[in-house]
């Protein structure tokens, strides 16, 4: 698993340095001040828990493997998806009805760090 957390952190990573790039470059004259903002913070969320996930997989690897640790990462990677995903669709024109997954997304953000908070708790770190 800390394989796997750490190759979704690095392609995540990658990935949110390419859409801010694309929202800097290519978006800047075609979207609303508002609009732009969304997409810049889901770019920012990104960057911030795909540093939260290579954490997990280091962690896994320091402390070894642990039911919270892994709904950490597997939860990180859902508000990845969740929250930038949707913040993304929407401001490139996607449907309005995405508009509720975003606050699914902050909850999945919200229960893995309090994960890693019970995995550190219950280590011997």
């Amino acid at each position: 698993m800390p394989k796997l957390f750490l190759l979704t952190a690095v392609f995540s990573g990658a990935i949110a340095v390419c859409m801010g790039a694309f929202a800097a470059h290519g978006l800047k004259a075609r979207l609303s001040v508002e609009l732009l903002s969304a997409f810049r913070t889901a770019v920012d969320y990104q960057f911030y828990h795909t540093l939260a996930l290579l954490a997990v997989a280091l962690l896994i690897k320091q402390i070894g493997i642990s039911a919270p640790l892994l709904a950490a990462g597997f939860l990180l990677i859902a508000g990845v998806l969740l929250f930038s995903g949707s913040l993304y669709a929407m401001a490139l024109g996607g449907p309005k009805w995405l508009g509720p997954i975003t606050p699914l997304g902050g909850l999945c953000f919200i229960a893995a760090w309090l994960c890693i908070a019970w995995a550190t708790v219950n280590s011997n770190f």
